[in-house]
């Protein structure tokens, strides 16, 4: 492909003007006729190639690899989707997709199951936590060229059809066959909902897909009903989704003709959404947390929280995209999603970082951060845009995310050289699947987190996976071991606590020692006062 790389830049430098040929629609006058010339003169070009190059040329695939090449000219967060993938990513916003219903991971090259979904086919066909995949139709399923992509293009399918699993069982020589019948797997975005205290509910929105809202309000509803009063919403690394999404959630929460968002652009006029007034939520004191993980949808709803004095924002400034994309699809199935609108807070400020940089400064924006002390220091943080004022008249900042109303920084106290070690190997997590995997029977009658934690403390968990990682060649090291105790205990309690219990048990043992969550509650405590 390298010696192609020539003609693909010469010829991605002509096929972007193309693209205006299948928006043309979008574009009016004289600009439409510059559009339509230039979309001959690639089609010309690409005759001439298929017909005189020197040798035999795919020209499928160099427009395909020109496609993503015009869009990252444009702004980070246009794209091109091939056929191939515009599924898999539509599945991700998807309220359901068609599956085994499996959450799996790849270790030593094979398809571990880590969890069997509720309700499932997996489940239906007797599949178990534990289990391991190693065929699939009768042909071998695992090795080194085994990626999580592969892995679910071969699992996912229509609903309705028949896929046959070898699996390795723990206790069982043989091979066990199981033949699965694909149906639709539900997937949450609000994985956990639960009340901290009795006055405090706690929610994580992981993401603003298709059933977002309606989960939403299912989840108040339940923590409502358990005397909820005040809520914690948190949206750290939920980078984003769909608009409405969002928009739907702030309406329950704002009062009536509240700005929620406006969406303006070259080709589009602004369009303004406000709050209806018919929210069950509006008055009753609401936190938002937020991190640098916390982009888009996340961002249009903690700006509207804000720039409203509707909740207090707290953490860490958030990613910084403020840009609306729309989704156009082609006649063979791939996509395109264009930028065609910044969107803006109430107060008028757009969030959006700056990238005329260029791509690679762009992405390194984050890792900037953390070494110029921002995750640490409020004082670090640098504000991109001008000054615009909330509803109640407080200073807020545009061009470059939403800045917390009440800053918690990164805690790093305990972090040595050993626990980054152990981390970036993923050591903690291989040691936690296995200690799961070996002690799934006596594990399966703890139905809480609690009753997993004594477990834990009686067996010394940490000593445990001290000598069995210094036999992965991780040096023991006693006082750096006594150093980050509370960070490993954390992470593997957690990880073992998440493979047998799953993510609402997962998050109610972190939630205890979180620094932010922490802070929220003080937060909340003093408005009540």
């Amino acid at each position: 492909m390298k010696r192609y790389m020539p003609l693909l830049l010469a010829i991605a430098c002509v096929v972007g003007i193309c693209i205006g040929s299948f928006f043309a629609n979008h574009f009016q006058g004289n600009r439409l006729s510059i559009i339509n010339t230039s979309g001959n003169k690639i089609n010309n070009l690409l005759h001439i190639i298929n017909d005189q190059y020197v040798d035999s040329v795919d020209i499928n695939k160099i427009v395909e690899d020109a496609m993503p090449v015009i869009l990252e000219e444009l702004d980070p967060h246009s794209v091109y989707i091939p056929a191939k993938d515009a599924q898999m990513v539509n599945d991700e916003l998807s309220a359901t997709f068609s599956g085994v219903g499996v959450q799996f991971t790849l270790r030593n090259d094979t398809v571990h199951v880590e969890k069997v979904i509720s309700g499932g086919p997996a489940e239906d066909a007797g599949l178990l936590d534990g289990d391991k995949i190693i065929a699939v139709d009768g042909d071998n399923f695992t090795g080194k060229e085994m990626t999580t992509d592969s892995v679910m293009r071969r699992l996912k399918g229509p609903k309705g059809t028949e896929v046959t699993l070898g699996i390795s069982r723990r206790g069982q020589a043989e091979t066990l066959e199981f033949v699965v019948t694909r149906g639709d797997i539900p997937q949450e975005s609000i994985d956990v909902k639960y009340n901290i205290d009795e006055l405090t509910g706690y929610m994580r929105i992981t993401k603003f897909a298709e059933n977002t809202y309606m989960e939403f309000l299912m989840a108040m509803a339940t923590l409502r009903g358990d005397g909820m009063e005040r809520l914690i919403l948190d949206l750290r690394d939920n980078t984003g989704g769909y608009m409405s999404a969002a928009i739907q959630i702030a309406n329950e929460l704002l009062p009536a003709s509240a700005m929620i968002v406006y969406t303006e652009g070259l080709h589009q006029k602004r369009q303004e959404f406000r709050a209806e007034g018919n929210g069950y939520f509006q008055s009753q004191p609401v936190v938002v947390l937020i991190n640098e993980g916390s982009a888009s949808a996340s961002e249009i709803l903690a700006g509207a929280l804000q720039d409203n004095d509707r909740g207090t924002i707290i953490g860490r400034r958030s990613f910084g995209k403020g840009l609306v994309q729309q989704p156009i699809e082609f006649s063979d199935g791939a996509v395109v999603r264009l930028t065609v609108a910044r969107y803006h807070t109430p107060s008028g400020r757009c969030i959006q970082k700056e990238y005329e940089e260029g791509k690679e400064q762009y992405h390194n924006d984050l890792l900037d951060r953390y070494e110029r002390g921002e995750y640490f220091s409020s004082d670090s943080i640098r504000h991109q845009g001008p000054e615009y004022h909330t509803v109640g008249g407080r200073v807020v900042y545009g061009g470059g995310g939403i800045t917390p109303d009440i800053f918690v920084a990164e805690d790093t106290t305990d972090v040595t050289s050993y626990y980054r070690e152990a981390v970036y190997r993923g050591l903690i997590l291989t040691f936690a699947y296995d200690f799961t995997d070996n002690h799934r029977e006596e594990m399966a009658g703890m139905k809480t987190y609690q009753e997993i934690v004594k477990h834990l403390d009686r067996r010394n968990i940490i000593d445990a996976f001290a000598t069995w990682a210094a036999r992965k060649d991780l040096k023991r090291r006693n006082l750096m071991i006594q150093r980050s105790y509370r960070l490993l205990r954390e992470m593997l309690y957690g990880r073992i606590i998440y493979n047998v219990l799953g993510s609402q048990d997962l998050m109610m043992f972190l939630n205890e020692s979180d620094p932010t969550v922490k802070r929220a509650i003080e937060e909340l405590n003093g408005k009540q006062k």
